[in-house]
């Protein structure tokens, strides 16, 4: 995919609109350069709460004798922000579909691989694609093919020394369930995407609102239940998309959709309160839910997981003794303990062996072996989230990871993708 300048900043405008966001405007961002205070170089972080948690920046803020600030917002909403407003943060976190955005609007500037002090430990999935030989790389935008600035300056797979982005945290998503209203399937067997079309649960589902992820859970929950064939389900032509919306459309009107979600909290507080029992659900939704004493479920579709994989890149305008901070905030990352922290709500790091030191046999085995828990195990909140005795839903990483449908992708159809999205969750 080629945008120019125009069309990215209707798309990154677009996928504004399609997320309900505020406009963007001067005095919602950073706009000052990059500061000091007392001394301490201060690095603006923009992206999800997924990893800009508090816990996370007090550690690392301890660990590093640097000043971090955290802009979280949701998916749509920083990834027009960081596309159009470079000078307003230092690093920006979110996912590998963001990344064709980013550089085509050069907002990032190459990473140097050499100053990643933990490059060698990262395993092959981002590398090359996929954890064994055996694993499927799923289709879509693979990891690796965005990671390597090639020699022309476009992004592939073929290995140089800059990077686009810091491989860090990852994870497989697919639907939750709450298994006391919904059956508990059988992971890979019988639980499958069709599940989110399933009349019985009409008017208790919700969907991601994010059209390069809640739209492939559709697509893939629409051919799992037959209802259509997709030639390639990550990179749907404008014909399949035509296709796809019509079939929504049907369910929309009749009131099978209870509504969208852009948050993590968003996603529990619609299943706390009753108003779901099935939806798209990101990992730390499902143990938080545990947490509060709900049966939810993390499906194991038969068809295959939608993929993700967190991005730390680095703006194009930061420099000096700031962008030396961030080069030590992103080797922070992998250096054990935020990859131990995120593996307690169900994130993996791509150096996962230098985390296990920081985990517990027992959690080490639950999180990432897919062992039964062999004693209660607490989530980053302090609550229990796994009871002794339970097992992983999905089994373990490599499991996991070598049962890939697709990738979270921004298609060669994304401003058409982009325009149904609007229209179905606005409708």
């Amino acid at each position: 995919m080629n945008l120019n300048r125009r069309e990215l900043l209707g798309a990154t405008l677009a996928t504004v609109a399609v997320a309900g966001a505020k406009p963007v405007k001067a005095s919602d961002v950073f706009s000052a350069p990059a500061i000091h205070v007392s001394g301490k170089p201060v690095v603006r972080v923009l992206g999800t709460h997924v990893t800009l948690q508090e816990d996370l920046r007090v550690r690392a803020e301890a660990d590093l004798g640097i000043q971090l600030e955290f802009t979280p917002g949701g998916s749509a909403e920083v990834l027009h922000r960081a596309s159009t407003r470079p000078e307003s943060f230092d690093l920006y976190e979110q996912w590998s579909n963001s990344i064709r955005v980013l550089w085509q609007a050069g907002a990032i500037q190459p990473i140097d691989r050499t100053r990643i002090r933990y490059w060698d430990e990262i395993n092959p999935l981002t590398r090359v694609g996929r954890l064994t030989p055996e694993a499927k790389i799923g289709a879509g935008d693979a990891p690796n093919e965005l990671l390597f600035i090639q020699p022309d300056g476009t992004l592939g797979g073929q290995s140089t020394e800059q990077i686009s982005f810091l491989p860090y945290v990852h994870n497989v998503d697919s639907f939750g369930y709450d298994a006391s209203f919904v059956p508990r399937g059988i992971p890979y067997e019988t639980e499958s995407w069709a599940w989110l079309l399933d009349d019985r649960w009409a008017g208790k589902v919700a969907i991601v609102n994010e059209p390069t992820i809640g739209l492939f859970d559709l697509a893939m929950a629409v051919q799992a239940k037959g209802l259509a064939e997709f030639g390639d389900i990550g990179n749907l032509s404008e014909a399949e998309l035509e296709t796809l919306f019509q079939i929504l459309e049907d369910y929309r009107r009749s009131g099978h959709f209870r509504g969208v979600w852009s948050s993590v909290p968003s996603s529990v507080g619609l299943m706390s309160r009753g108003e779901v029992v099935i939806e798209s659900m990101f990992s730390p939704a499902v143990f938080e839910l545990r947490g509060r004493g709900i049966e939810c479920v993390n499906a194991s579709p038969k068809e295959g997981y939608r993929a993700w994989h967190g991005v730390m890149c680095l703006s194009s305008r930061t420099s000096g003794s700031v962008k030396d901070a961030a080069y030590e905030y992103m080797n922070w990352w992998l250096s054990g303990w935020p990859g131990a922290f995120i593996a307690r709500q169900g994130y993996y790091i791509s150096n996962p062996q230098r985390s296990r030191e920081e985990l517990s046999e027992a959690e080490w085995d639950y999180w990432y072996e897919g062992k039964p828990a062999t004693t209660d195990l607490q989530g980053t909140t302090g609550r229990v989230v796994v009871k002794e005795g339970q097992a992983r839903d999905g089994g373990s990483y490599e499991k996991r990871f070598c049962n890939i449908a697709v990738w979270n992708t921004v298609m060669k159809s994304y401003e058409a993708s982009l325009r149904h999205w609007n229209e179905f969750v606005s409708g």
